[in-house]
């Protein structure tokens, strides 16, 4: 068994061991005896899979140079391969996150480094949770921004974020992990499975199940607004605060502008270079002249079937 050339795996050929994870679509297992730290994604309802575009993620990350098919298992939770049984989507594997990005709890209990711990104030049921200096949870917010503009520079639209499904370290340096990637989607395609969307995490100005680079957007503000202020609830149209010695005064002015305006009509949320130029501390307006950032190099015979051919990137 072998997930390295993307190709299905049937559900038999696998030896499953604890269950690790347990969410609304599905259960996730340890994979025994397989290489690498290998995880199955096992869907509750197997019928509702859009079985095609879970293929086309798969071959999605098979299209990519080395050094982004690198960059997408350091960072992501990717799907690697299909698994299968009798002709029928069960799941997928994936890779297992960083050991650097879990904790163990006083009874030894091994938990995730979630998002939710960097917008909360501390407390002593999780002080194994290393918090990050202000330098560091900067550091992280320009990571997390940067990893969604990559994202969309591949022609993906991430759709469901939450404080769940965000992971982060500060070991050995500041860095993001995204988790539920078969909810992620080919711009234009639709979601391999009913799109998900947390409460409190929502664009306000989408209908329900509606997921676009527009409200990927607005959850990016959401996400940028609550760990630089580390408050769980702060949306576009309220003040941000900003924690003590996160940004400088420059930076903070610009982020703030950038804020407000993702408080605005669909279309006029700030792109994710616009985002990522205000952290820089440059002037934001100097982006909108930019040329665009070069686009991860996709082998695109790869894509399962021609649906998939000639895809063009979108530019953030």
């Amino acid at each position: 068994m072998s997930p390295a050339d993307g190709a299905d795996v049937p559900l038999g050929a696998l030896t499953l061991g604890i269950r690790v994870g347990d969410g609304g679509q599905g259960e996730v297992y340890d994979v025994d005896g397989g290489p690498g730290r290998l995880l199955y994604k096992s869907y509750r309802e197997p019928r509702k899979v859009d079985g095609g575009e879970l293929g086309a993620l798969v071959a999605l990350r098979q299209g990519l140079a080395p050094a982004d098919r690198d960059r997408l298992d350091r960072e992501t939770a990717w799907p690697l391969c299909r698994v299968m049984d009798g002709g029928r989507v069960t799941g997928f594997l994936m890779h297992r996150a960083p050991d650097s990005m879990t904790w163990r709890t006083s009874r030894g209990d091994t938990r995730l480094t979630e998002l939710s711990y960097l917008l909360r104030a501390p407390k002593a049921a999780w002080q194994a949770v290393q918090q990050p200096s202000p330098a560091e949870r900067y550091a992280l917010v320009v990571a997390v921004v940067e990893l969604f503009q990559w994202l969309h520079a591949l022609g993906l639209v991430v759709g469901d974020v939450s404080q769940a499904n965000v992971l982060w370290t500060v070991r050995p340096g500041p860095a993001p992990y995204l988790l539920d990637c078969d909810g992620v989607r080919l711009v234009g395609r639709p979601p391999v499975l009913e799109q998900a969307d947390t409460p409190d995490w929502h664009d306000p100005l989408a209908s329900p199940g509606s997921v676009t680079v527009d409200s990927d957007r607005y959850k990016v503000a959401l996400l940028v607004g609550r760990v630089l202020g580390q408050d769980a609830y702060a949306a576009p149209g309220t003040p941000l605060q900003p924690l003590p010695g996160v940004l400088d005064d420059r930076r903070e002015n610009a982020v703030r502008a950038l804020w407000e305006q993702a408080a605005g009509p669909r279309g006029s949320r700030p792109h994710l270079g616009q985002w990522r130029t205000a952290l820089a501390g440059r002037d934001t307006i100097r982006l909108l002249a930019a040329e665009p950032p070069p686009k991860p190099t996709v082998d695109r015979s790869k894509f399962d079937g021609p649906r998939h051919r000639g895809r063009i990137p979108l530019r953030d």
